[in-house]
């Protein structure tokens, strides 16, 4: 203990000298709002020394830990390793959610710089002797401690942790864990980086308003607006979602979907930003590191403490589903093909044609579009809409705080609080696309929840989207996907919100990938229930509440094309399966190129849920960030099975709903919160949901709200 106050004292000195010129080093005394972020004070520049300076003082309190005389207790070397490195963590809850919503150029060299300084850092902690020998000790006494149950799985989650890192490797394949960990840190990150650049540098100037017939007018007026920035004539297209998704579904123009098409599915592959070896290289990189752990394969490392276990439970649920679904998928082609046919399109259906006569059909079949659904959902009344779903389920209310300082001008910051007027968190909300931002959705935390004493430190969540933006004459009117990838994305804020934990480590989405999901893809369901979109779906011309006729017609279309929809999610999650159940490298065949070789591999790996005809020279691989960049590595099929509980989970309150009359139900509510959304990694993920659910989920409740008819239930 001396020995760490000794170390604690210096370490307050030299941050009292350097906190004058960076904002990072007096983080403790910030004057903002809930020691928020000073965004308005942090520069680029003030990143690297903060983070070298973290790193000093986390190596600093570890050595202190590891080198304690006292005997190890679950006080001075479990909680203590759990608080360690607090600098460290505000710098990069800073830098790293800003290196995916607002980078730049410095940024990303920063990052580059950074990252094999961070992995050495990670290895360092993870390969010290000493700690984990204390470490240990604690873990082999662990039944005579009488620990409580997050205390239980604090212990267990770090033992594990260390033990999966390298601590029980010898020597030399401790100095190999190192060398492959700085490998695919940088892999990775290079990987990722290829992505965001490579979909930021291809455009395309349409200079005859005609070759975009089928188009709405916001949708022109937004790529209008694009070239007008870029200083040219005409309509800009680019690959963000606000562009790629309506030009494939509205555009007339056959040979403009294509090349559109091809130019998104083909990122990456070969040219400046070419990722194929890349991929390859993070692919053997995995393996090798998995065999120094003994495993067959990165499956077979990545799945433990995760819900389903192992990759043969993934692989025969992922068969199970496809099972099911691709007869129903098949049908739907086959009924898609005839009615392409009957509007005169005389030849086999395209990928690059599927959303463009699919829209068409829907509006057939059930008379609705988004062209029909936007003005109903104008992106204010949206937000309240979801705020006020939080109020009724659990109490919540937001109160928009200016005061707060936010990273872009177009970041809203909100007070969140419970129903009897206590804070709960610090909500932050970003919706539209820049060129610094990435593409898709995410919730992440600035800082994490904790209890320190009897502080209890709430959480900083931030919510970013990639939305349509208003126009000049009208108001940003989302559509049915994008208000669904909002509650997506709000379920997981609140599950990062409600989280009432003693251990930042265990709070809020610290929980297994294939559970991370339920929260975000439970929230979805509400979106089709009239007592809902009552309460903010309004035209924004007109003020009147969505009419029941188009309640009843999203009702009925909810299982449009769903067979369809999981099949080709399904092929994302063979696709990732297949590279991470490798048991020797990847090598390129002779007769191959590179760039054929990874996506001849992807086209095998997808071959069993291929529904549409493959395109040559396209493979979604060398952009898939989820599993090269991301964290979902031999962990993709993770949203199929929060599906599985997601449905399951709802059904609880369609059954109330039938009894009580209001989707609303407070019990069921409060059962969701206490036991899911308030628990956050504190026990097995399983034993949470069975208490909420009262029983083991099954999949049937996800067939039926597909409608599909079981094939086979196992």
């Amino acid at each position: 203990m001396k020995k760490l106050l000794i170390a604690m004292a210096a370490i307050a000195v030299s941050v009292s000298a350097m906190a004058e010129t960076n904002p990072f080093f007096d983080y403790k005394n910030w004057k903002t709002p809930h020691q928020t972020y000073p965004f308005n004070e942090i520069r680029p520049e003030h990143y690297m020394p903060a983070f070298e300076e973290g790193m000093k003082q986390g190596l600093a309190e570890i050595d202190a830990i590891a080198n304690n005389p006292a005997a190890p207790t679950f006080q001075n070397t479990i909680e203590a390793y759990e608080k360690s490195g607090q600098l460290l963590s505000i710098v990069a809850g800073c830098f790293y959610n800003l290196t995916h919503a607002e980078t730049n150029e410095q940024l990303q060299q920063i990052e580059m710089e950074l990252s094999p300084k961070m992995s050495e850092y990670s290895a360092t902690i993870r390969l010290n002797e000493k700690l984990f020998q204390r470490i240990k000790a604690v873990y082999d006494q662990r039944g005579s401690l009488h620990l409580n149950k997050e205390q239980a799985k604090l212990l267990d989650d770090i033992y594990e942790s260390f033990a999966n890192n390298g601590a029980n490797l010898s020597p030399e394949d401790k100095q190999t864990y190192r060398e492959l960990s700085a490998r695919l840190s940088k892999l990775t990150l290079t990987y990722g980086q290829n992505v965001l650049k490579a979909t930021n540098a291809w455009t395309m100037l349409v200079t005859r308003e005609e070759d975009l017939a089928g188009i709405n007018n916001d949708t022109k007026a937004m790529l209008r607006a694009n070239a007008e920035k870029a200083g040219k004539e005409g309509w800009l297209l680019n690959l963000k979602p606000t562009t790629y998704i309506p030009v494939m579904q509205d555009c007339a123009n056959r040979d403009l979907r294509r090349e559109l098409y091809t130019a998104y599915n083909s990122r990456c592959i070969g040219g400046e930003f070419d990722n194929t070896q890349v991929i390859i290289d993070i692919a053997n990189t995995r393996l090798e590191l998995a065999k120094l752990f003994g495993k067959r394969n990165y499956a077979e490392k990545s799945l433990y403490k995760t819900c389903a276990d192992n990759q043969e439970t993934v692989m025969s649920f992922l068969d199970q589903l496809r099972e099911n679904y691709m007869p129903v998928a098949r049908q739907e082609v086959a009924e898609l093909q005839e009615f392409a046919t009957a509007h005169g399109f005389y030849t086999t259906l395209q990928p690059w044609d599927w959303s463009f006569y699919s829209k068409q059909l829907k509006e057939e079949k059930y008379a609705i579009s988004d062209d029909v659904l936007r003005p109903y959902f104008e992106l204010e009344n949206v937000k309240q809409g979801v705020f006020g779903l939080a109020k009724r389920l659990y109490g919540l209310t937001f109160k928009e705080n200016k005061n707060i300082q936010v990273y872009n001008p177009e970041v809203s910051a909100y007070d969140v609080f419970d129903q009897k007027g206590n804070f709960i968190a610090v909500y932050y909300c970003d919706f539209h696309p820049r060129d610094g931002k990435r593409g898709g959705a995410w919730m992440n935390d600035f800082q994490p929840q904790y209890r320190e004493g009897k502080k209890d430190h709430r959480p900083h969540i931030v919510n970013v989207m990639n939305f349509t933006r208003a126009t000049a004459d009208k108001p940003a009117l989302l559509t049915y996907d994008e208000v669904e990838t909002f509650l997506h994305e709000f379920g997981h804020a609140l599950h990062g919100m409600l989280t009432k934990c003693q251990y930042s480590a265990l709070s809020g989405t610290s929980v297994p990938r294939d559970f991370v999901e339920l929260p975000s893809q439970f929230n979805e369901n509400f979106l089709s229930e009239k007592e809902f979109l009552d309460t903010f779906a309004k035209h924004y011309q007109t003020g009147e509440t969505i009419p029941q006729e188009l309640i009843d017609k999203i009702q009925a279309s909810n299982t449009y094309h769903a067979a369809y929809a999981c099949v080709r999610q399904l092929s994302f999650c063979y696709l990732d399966m297949a590279w991470h159940t490798l048991t020797a490298p990847f090598t390129v065949p002779a007769d191959l190129t590179t760039e054929e070789a990874v996506i001849k591999f992807g086209n095998d790996a997808m071959k069993p849920v291929e529904i549409l005809p493959n395109v040559p020279g396209t493979q979604m691989e060398t952009a898939f960030t989820h599993i090269f960049s991301g964290g979902y590595a031999a962990g993709y099929y993770s949203y199929k099975w929060s599906e599985l509980l997601d449905a399951d989970a709802f059904s609880v309150f369609k059954e109330a709903q039938k009894k009580n009359g209001s989707i609303f139900d407070k019990k069921a509510a409060d059962l969701f919160r206490k036991n899911i959304l308030e628990r956050g990694g504190t026990e097995k993920p399983m034993d949470l949901y069975r208490r909420f659910r009262g029983g083991e989920p099954t999949v049937n409740a996800l067939l039926e709200r597909d409608g599909i008819k079981a094939i086979v239930i196992k």
